[in-house]
This record gives structure tokens, C-alpha cells and sequence, in this order.
């Protein structure tokens, strides 16, 4: 066990799968305890018990953010409760991926993504800040994409949703810093939770040919980026956007 983030509380939205899940594993091997959030008990169960094996500290709580503002509100409330009554880090991750374009983007798809990515992390966060700078200070991360800065054909609403969140990113980082509480993102690439011999064949492979990492990446790589961002390490950093995508936005490769 490390102690990177020893004394720390986290809540981590849609953790019991991918990405979430690398983050909350990571997290309880720096020593902090987690709260494991998504809609299925069964894989929250697992999530914790596997934490738990390891020596960690981690509870599941069962939240279906469907974007209203009493939802959020429950889940805060709920994980403030088996935390001891503090949230030190927020990481807002639980996200919805439609693959339609636009002409095959009806609006109540449109609406529940931006419901789900966009309007139930907004009011999580807004939940949990005052209470982070009631306490002297607190982390909030966000997970963007990199499909924000790269024009797709599909997942367009998504998109559009990521680059909300990226642009709430500064926002909060220019409202709450001064008081107290760091915002930043994290905008990953292509992530799959599969053996990575496997990863060159999935479909989403495809996606990262051409990148200097050159495959697809791992959950704990952002769990990695999520303790840094966590952690009294990033102290001097506010409202930036960490790309952790193997290169995929700012990089090609070029043949020889």
C-alpha cells in the first residue's frame, strides 16, 4: 500500500466498471478510503471486495445519476454518510456513450446524455464543494475525451457533453479555487479493461493506430493520473485538462 493519498476520502461516480473501477483500485492503494458508486450492486460488490482483499478501505454506494438535482444530492448525502460525514475528492466519471451521428440522434438521447455527462455532475459537484471548503480545501476531477478536441462522425452528443465538462473544468476551477478546492480533468483515450495482448484486435483498437503508444490503454493508467491530480503532489495545479490518451491528440507517427 502506498500513502499518497493517506487521510483522504473519495467518491468515485460510475466505479464499478473501466475506467472508475481503475481509478477506485487505484485510489485504495494510495491509501485512501473510496466510495464505489454505479447503478449495479452486484459489480459495486465485487469493486469493493477486491479493495478490500488488498487491505484498502472501500463501501459501494448504489446511485443511478440521471441528472436531476436530487439524485446527485442523494448520492452526496449518502456517501458523506459512510465516510464519516466528508468528501476530500470528487472524481465525477460516470458517463453515457451513445455511437449515433447526428441524424440518428433523437431527442431523448440527446437529452439523457447531456443529463447523465453533463447535468448530474454539475450537481454533485455543487453538493459537495461547500463542504470541501468548509473543511479547508478538496479535489474535484472530471473525465473529458479526447474526442473533444477531435471531430468524429459518431458519438456527437457525447462529445459535445465532454467538452461541457471540460469547459465546467475552468469554470469551477476560476470559481472555487480561490476558496479552497482544485478542479481538473482528465481526457483519456481509447480505454479498454481487457488483456492487453487482446487489445490490437477490438474494434476500438482501430481507434488508436497511429498514436506513439500505439494501443489501447489501461484503466489504471488514469487511475495513475487521477491519484496525481488527487494528491497534494498536483497542489500548483488548477483547471488544466491532462491528456492521458498514448498520444492520440497531439501526436502522429509517421511511417517510414
Amino acid at each position: 500500500m502506498g500513502y499518497r493519498l493517506q487521510g483522504k476520502t473519495a467518491l468515485i461516480t460510475g466505479s464499478t466498471s473501466n475506467i472508475g473501477r481503475g481509478v477506485a483500485l487505484a485510489y485504495a492503494r494510495e491509501s485512501a478510503h473510496v466510495v464505489v458508486s454505479g447503478r449495479s450492486a452486484e459489480r459495486g460488490a465485487q469493486v469493493v471486495e477486491e479493495i478490500r482483499a488488498a487491505g484498502g478501505r472501500a463501501d459501494f454506494v448504489a446511485a443511478d445519476l440521471d441528472g436531476s438535482a436530487a439524485a446527485s444530492q442523494a448520492l452526496a448525502d449518502d456517501a458523506r454518510a459512510v465516510l464519516g460525514g466528508q468528501v476530500d475528492i470528487l472524481v465525477n466519471n460516470a458517463g453515457i456513450f451513445p455511437a449515433q451521428g447526428t441524424l440518428a440522434t433523437d431527442e431523448a438521447t440527446f437529452d439523457r446524455v447531456f443529463a447523465v455527462n453533463v447535468k448530474a455532475p454539475f450537481f454533485l459537484t455543487a453538493a459537495l464543494v461547500p463542504g470541501m471548503v468548509e473543511a479547508g480545501g478538496g479535489a474535484v476531477i472530471n473525465l473529458g475525451s479526447w474526442a473533444v478536441r477531435q471531430g468524429l462522425p459518431q458519438g456527437v452528443a457525447y462529445s459535445a457533453s465532454k467538452g461541457s465538462l471540460e469547459t465546467l473544468t475552468r469554470a469551477w476551477s476560476a470559481e472555487f479555487g480561490p476558496r479552497g478546492v482544485r478542479v481538473n480533468a482528465i481526457s483519456p483515450g481509447v480505454v479498454l479493461d481487457i488483456d492487453p495482448e487482446e487489445a490490437g484486435s477490438h474494434p476500438a483498437g482501430v481507434m488508436m493506430k497511429g498514436t506513439p503508444y500505439g494501443s489501447t490503454g489501461t484503466p489504471d493508467a488514469i487511475g495513475q493520473a487521477a491519484v496525481y491530480l488527487g494528491s497534494d503532489e498536483s497542489s500548483f495545479v488548477h483547471g488544466t485538462v491532462l491528456d492521458v490518451d498514448g498520444g492520440r491528440t497531439t501526436v502522429a507517427v509517421i511511417a517510414a
